[in-house]
């Protein structure tokens, strides 16, 4: 009969430590899905942002901007490949997250780019930041600082459940 009261506050426990980690936000009709960066050379003058951003409204959306409190620049960029040769450039006059959508922003196509770093990414680090958008406005979030090689941010990664 003790064992109930233990296991109750167990999985209490789960839920909560669970919670703890997990950093989603939302915003309006917006749902910001785990932002993180990866780690850092000492010296880099620049790192990448990275989430999934879900819109379950009826109207369009736009991320037309923000910032990361240990870089001078924030702004949109797109990777693509053409002709067998990966290319990056800037993403003019935001990007739009389409109504009952979602665009994930990934090291392979859209991200962010964070430059003029004032101080290297180490992982397990949580930075401060904003995502601005047309309608939901500007949103604080927490960037999670993950490995510098890391493809996913670690939460993402459920092969070891």
């Amino acid at each position: 009969m003790k064992l109930v009261p233990f296991f109750g506050a167990f999985a209490l426990a789960s839920t909560l430590t669970t919670a703890a980690f997990a950093h989603d936000y939302k915003a309006g009709t917006l749902q910001i899905a785990h932002p993180w960066t990866r780690a850092t050379p000492q010296g880099a003058p620049v790192a990448g942002g990275y989430t999934v951003i879900e819109n379950t409204g009826d109207q369009p959306d736009k991320l037309i901007g923000g910032s990361f409190s240990v870089s001078s620049g924030f702004s949109i960029h797109q990777m693509s490949n053409q002709d067998g040769v990966m290319k990056m450039a800037p993403v003019e006059g935001g990007l739009e997250i389409p109504a009952h959508g979602k665009v994930e922003l990934s090291p392979s196509s859209f991200h962010l780019m964070f430059t003029g770093l004032k101080q290297q990414l180490k992982p397990n680090q949580s930075i401060d930041g904003t995502l601005v958008f047309e309608k939901a406005g500007t949103v604080p979030v927490k960037f999670k600082v993950e490995a510098i090689g890391a493809k996913q941010p670690a939460e993402a990664d459920h092969s070891n459940h």
